[in-house]
Formats: C-alpha cells, structure tokens, sequence
C-alpha cells in the first residue's frame, strides 16, 4: 500500500510488515525528492548521473520524513548474484565510503542490529524484504532475473535458517513494486536459464514464442522460491505493482534506459529504546 510521510515523501509498504511496530520498511516512489529531469524527483541511485549532491539530499530527505538519520544506511554494490552478506558494526566499519554511507559488496544483507537501515537500490529487480518477529532478525534482497534464477531469495531464508537459527514459519517476505509479468519481456539467454532452474518454468514464462521469446514472472518465480523454503502463504505478500506500467509513480530501468532515477528499497529494527 502507499503511504505519505512529511511533506511529500511517498513510499510503498506492506500491510503484512506495517503491522510490526518494532520496523521501519519502505520501498520510494519518484515522489518527495529534488532532482531534475530525466530523474525527478526522488532519485536515490547514485550510478546512473544525477548530481550526487541532490541524491544524497533525496536519501536525507526520506530519512528524515521516516524518522530516521541518513547515516543509519547501508547500502549494497550490487552484482546481479546471489551473494548474502550479514552485516554487523565490524563488516560496517570495513566498508565505509567517500559517500559517508556504509557500502557493502552484496546482492542481499541480513542484520539484527537495531538502527542500522539495510537498502537496496532498484528501477524495475524486485526487492524483497524479510523480518522473523521472533528472533527479532530482517534481511533484504535484490532479485533481478539473475539474481532470481540464483535463488536468492530462498538463500536468505536458509542463512536466516542456518546462522540465525530462523524457522521459516516464522518470516514475513514482501516481494515490492518490480516489473511485472505483463512488460518483462524476455530472450533466450533468459529463458534457458529459467528452464534450467525452475521444474516450474512453464509457468513462469507467458506467451513464449517460436524465436524465444516470452515474459518472466519476477514475482511469482520469487515467490515459489519463498514457499518452497518454508514460508507459509500468508506471509509472503506480493504488490502486484509493475514499475514499467507505472512510470509516473516509479523509476523503470527498462522503459527509460540506463539514465533514469532508482528507487530505494529498505528495512531497519527500530531502536529498543523507542
């Protein structure tokens, strides 16, 4: 669902995670920020040429209308693989940047420090975002098709799993606005993986034609993943909102090509003391 904080920062969230006081969660818009054509106006991604002052002014801004302080995030360099990093104050340190924001080499973190806002940078890869409200632990991920045909997002459950001691009952998993199975057209190259990975490509893969081509389900092949590691229906929520079918409310890497804006997607356990 969409929700309005300050003045014009607007965010998605899901209603399984809002219903967790003890999180802060959001996935941006374009809504609330200061950056110009082609990117206006909350763009968040510092890689695709906007004045990198105005993005870290758009990553103060939400921060500040969420209630939180900018320094809380930790971004990831992401690779399109299946890499989880589990962040703690030492992987922090270690990787602190010229940006004045921790840095870290990740497609997917995972952390049960409170304060410390985990964020994923997208224009059309889903992100998806966990909690286990009794171990108290989130993760987040960043699953293109690379990354989804890896199994990220089941890898993060079994790290939660292994290191965390997490049942999978247990995990709430928001798969956020992403581009959708009506616009993500794909080739072979996309489609061979898939059929190479999933027992289940068929249907994954609408309306495949004769030259290889068809269009990939980013979610529901992110969602199969989340229930085959054990998580049940009800906690898996999907958005359902295409990035490419709504540009107007979200940046698409597909529709407007490399320099366009990112969103930011991102989870954080509030302080205890709050």
């Amino acid at each position: 669902m969409f929700c309005d904080y300050g003045k014009s920062v607007r965010v998605w969230q899901g209603e399984n995670l809002l219903s967790h006081e003890n999180i802060t969660h959001f996935v941006t818009t374009r809504s609330g920020g200061n950056s110009g054509p082609p990117f206006e106006s909350m763009n968040l991604g510092l890689s695709s040429g906007d004045n990198p002052i105005r993005v870290m002014e758009n990553r103060r801004r939400l921060a500040s209308a969420l209630g939180f302080s900018m320094e809380c995030m930790v971004t990831s360099w992401q690779v399109h693989g299946d890499n989880v990093r589990i962040i703690t104050r030492k992987s922090i340190a270690e990787d602190i940047s010229y940006r004045k924001i921790p840095r870290v080499s990740a497609d997917a973190m995972i952390t049960d420090m409170p304060d410390v806002c985990i964020t994923v940078v997208v224009a059309d890869c889903a992100p998806v975002l966990f909690y286990d409200p009794e171990k108290i632990i989130i993760g987040i991920a960043h699953a293109g098709w690379r990354g989804t045909v890896k199994g990220i997002a089941g890898k993060v459950v079994r790290t939660l799993e292994k290191k965390f001691g997490c049942s999978p009952t247990d995990i709430i998993a928001d798969i956020g606005p992403s581009i959708g199975p009506c616009c993500y057209e794909v080739g072979p190259e996309v489609i061979n993986d898939v059929r190479e990975n999933f027992e289940y490509a068929d249907e994954l893969i609408k309306n495949a034609d004769n030259k290889g081509h068809g269009y990939f389900d980013l979610w529901q092949a992110n969602r199969r993943q989340l229930l085959e590691a054990g998580l049940s229906e009800n906690n898996v929520e999907m958005s359902d909102q295409c990035t490419m079918c709504n540009q107007e409310i979200f940046y698409s890497y597909r529709a407007e090509g490399s320099k366009s804006g990112r969103m930011a997607a991102g989870i954080m356990l509030n302080s205890r003391d709050q």
